[in-house]
């Protein structure tokens, strides 16, 4: 699967449409963001189950905004609709299929619980 390019608009659409969706927070000129595209091209590639998609921080200032998004590259990881990972910092290829491995074994009823546990 390609990955998307994330605005505003096609934000929550992605976010609910899909069972994991992994986000690359980048820029043009963020010279660790483009060695980190083609590793995370490659991901995409290789795990066509997941929605890989790319917010562009310059072009989706909003988007970067509401995600308190202060360094790039940033991955950030849903499952479900709920966030499981966010951290700046590329990732080498092993350390991301080691992520989407870990993010994919959870127990997301059990992360609801612990959750819901907090919010109380």
């Amino acid at each position: 699967m390609a990955t998307i390019e994330l605005t505003t608009e096609n934000f929550k659409e992605t976010i609910s449409g899909n069972d994991i969706v992994i986000i690359d927070f980048w820029a043009s000129w963020c010279a660790p963001c483009r060695s980190f595209a083609p590793t995370f091209e490659a991901a995409s590639e290789k795990y066509a189950d997941i929605a890989f998609a790319k917010v562009n921080t310059e072009e989706q200032q909003e988007l970067a905004g509401a995600f308190n998004i202060r360094s790039i590259p940033t991955l950030m990881v849903f499952r479900e609709q709920v966030i499981l990972f966010a951290e700046a910092g590329a990732l080498p290829a092993a350390a991301l299929d080691q992520l989407i491995e870990q993010v994919r074994s959870l127990d997301m009823a059990e992360v609801r619980k612990e959750i819901e546990a907090q919010g109380n």
